[in-house]
């Protein structure tokens, strides 16, 4: 399937908005889209936005699997992870496997202060007392800077993760940070995307072969047990499941 990139349309009308004829424009695109293969959306999403196109991942499967396609279809896309501090040795490791597999360098984007200067700024770490004051702190606020200079991202997620994304489109605009959302992979299942994985012999992090399904900092993540919902081991214990970053409230 080839869909062809519409013209573009003016960015938005307020801030936080999209103009009018760019909502129509991304409704459009996104169920045009529904039926693509997630190389050709990404295709789509490179020819649409072209330099002011950007990539987030956290390195998880489907991430992995973004950037195995972006490889081939362009890689000078500017890609980059959230530093927190706090990530798996696990999860850096991967990053430079990336690299050395596809010659994709991905940005580290990292807070102003460091874990040491931060947990003494609150008298200890705040992912045990306020952990959504340090997701805020040490994500949200990093992904504005950073968006700050793209007009569109995409990002891994998938529908049947979370009921927070269950209704993600394929290319949609997110309120929270201004910008286009992309989301190559929403329509495809766990099941599909760790098949592509093993065929196409994608890196991937070696935690998952340890029971951990969603990874992010490694304080706040857990292996899960067989029959735990997906998001079970992140926050354990909490009712938080997300960090902020694909959530529109």
């Amino acid at each position: 399937m080839t869909v062809a990139p519409a013209e573009r349309a003016p960015r938005e009308a307020a801030a936080g908005e999209p103009a009018p004829a760019l909502r129509i424009e991304l409704a459009e695109a996104s169920r045009r889209l529904e039926s693509a293969s997630p190389a050709e959306i990404i295709a789509w999403a490179v020819e649409r936005f072209g330099d002011r196109l950007t990539m987030a991942t956290a390195f998880g499967p489907e991430g992995c699997l973004i950037l195995h396609w972006l490889a081939a279809i362009a890689p000078r896309t500017y890609v980059f992870n959230l530093e927190t501090g706090y990530q798996f040795p696990e999860t850096l490791a991967l990053r430079d496997r990336i690299a050395a597999r596809y010659g994709l360098e991905v940005a580290l984007e990292r807070p102003e202060t460091t874990v040491a200067e931060y947990e003494r700024q609150h008298g200890g770490p705040l992912y045990r007392t306020a952990a959504d004051r340090c997701c805020g702190d040490r994500k949200l606020a990093v992904i504005r800077r950073v968006l700050g200079r793209f007009e569109a991202w995409m990002s891994g997620i998938r529908r049947d993760q979370s009921p927070d994304r269950a209704a993600s489109p394929i290319v949609g605009w997110d309120g929270k940070f201004g910008v286009v959302k992309i989301s190559p992979l929403a329509n495809w299942t766990k099941a599909r995307v760790w098949e592509t994985i093993v065929r196409e012999d994608v890196p991937y992090n070696p935690l998952h072969d340890k029971g951990y399904v969603s990874i992010g900092c490694a304080p706040c993540t857990r292996a899960v047990s067989d029959g735990e919902d997906e998001r079970a081991g992140r926050w354990s214990g909490t009712a938080k499941t997300e960090c902020g970053l694909h959530s529109q409230g």
